[in-house]
């Protein structure tokens, strides 16, 4: 199975990179992993609601663009939005299973920026998924997913992996 995870804004810190590679190792023997980052938009603090939106809609374009031209028929888009569904970790790696059977050959995961994701980007995925109801740093996030992500895996594949 492929996965990529989609996400807006680039991390700088070490400790998030650090992290982020020992989960790519990690996973390596379970999937192909791509990390694609989108440009950011600068938000300034105070922003109007409608640069707010305006932000938005540029990062949801490139993340649109991205989507149409690197997803194909055996694509599931998962989009991490506040709003979506929630599910645990057995749950999670169920649904992972249950996409590679029914055909789905390729994850693409999207994380948006500091603003979240756009409304035609939410309507595009396949499956909004929530966390928490608590909002998280891009850089946690992407983080987080990777853990989930090997998490399902070790899950499927019936190995332990602590509680």
């Amino acid at each position: 199975m492929k996965i990529t995870i989609l996400c807006v804004g680039k991390i700088k810190e070490r400790y998030w990179n650090e992290a982020i590679a020992e989960y790519t190792k990690r996973l390596s023997r379970y999937c192909s992993l791509q990390i694609r980052e989108m440009a950011d938009e600068a938000t300034p603090d105070n922003a109007s609601p409608a640069l707010e939106a305006q932000i938005l809609d540029t990062e949801g374009r490139r993340l649109l663009k991205y989507i149409d031209s690197n997803s194909g028929a055996g694509s599931c888009v998962i989009a991490l939005a506040i709003e979506g569904k929630k599910m645990n970790s057995v749950q999670l790696s169920a649904k992972i299973d249950s996409l590679a059977v029914s055909g789905c050959s390729h994850i693409l995961f999207l994380i948006g920026g500091s603003l979240g994701l756009s409304e035609q980007v939410l309507k595009r995925a396949d499956l909004k998924l929530s966390f928490s109801d608590m909002t998280f740093p891009h850089q946690l996030m992407r983080v987080i997913l990777l853990e989930q992500i090997y998490r399902s895996f070790r899950i499927l594949h019936h190995e332990p992996y602590h509680k």
